[in-house]
């Protein structure tokens, strides 16, 4: 027996989000159905509203209502670094910790030869007209994944800028709270002893 039609389509739209698949689609689907209609209405509105309402940063590629963004807007922050991440929601991250006060830079993801996507692709070219257009910032911190591709990213960025005699560091990577050292893959291993501080 098929589902009707508009369950059909729920679930199918359902399943076009990352990590859901056909169970769990189906399972929020008959939960929609379940909502109260203004309840409905209010999650259907917050879709199209992200969507219409929401685009990226003209200086900084983060997402935003208003251009430029809040964060580029503050002129309390420290305008001499600039911290490269790659997604937006990697600044969300970086300011829950409320330890980082300066400017950012998204990427919009990462270089990565195995899916095609070169340095033109992301968000670099504009990192490096901003840093030619403000002299100012004197210390770029790469914040992207300890990935391969992340890595890949990170190396390829630092020896981009180096040579405009900009300050490039890279965020430690290490162990975290509580993690086994046998269970731990070599790339955080590595960064743990690259990353080491003095007791």
């Amino acid at each position: 027996m098929q589902y009707p039609e508009p369950i059909a389509k729920l679930i199918a739209s359902y399943m076009k989000l990352p990590g859901i698949g056909e169970k769990t689609a189906t399972r929020l689907a008959f939960y929609t159905l379940g909502m109260a209609d203004e309840d409905v209405k209010d999650f259907a509105s917050a879709l199209t509203a992200v969507k219409r309402d929401l685009h990226y940063c003209t200086i900084c590629g983060n997402i935003t209502e208003d251009d430029p963004c809040p964060l580029c807007k503050d002129a309390s922050r420290d305008q001499k670094t600039l911290l490269v991440v790659e997604r937006s929601r990697d600044i969300m991250a970086m300011e829950r910790m409320n330890e980082y006060h300066g400017l950012y830079h998204v990427l919009h993801g990462t270089i990565s030869p195995s899916a095609g996507t070169g340095p033109m692709d992301i968000n670099i070219p504009s990192l490096i007209e901003r840093l030619k257009s403000h002299p100012e910032i004197n210390e770029v911190i790469i914040a992207t994944n300890a990935s391969l591709d992340g890595e890949t990213t990170a190396q390829y960025l630092a020896k981009l800028i180096k040579p405009a005699q900009i300050k490039v560091t890279r965020l430690a990577h290490g162990l975290s709270a509580g993690a086994d050292i046998d269970y731990t893959d070599e790339v955080t291993l590595f960064k743990a002893v690259q990353g080491r501080t003095e007791m």
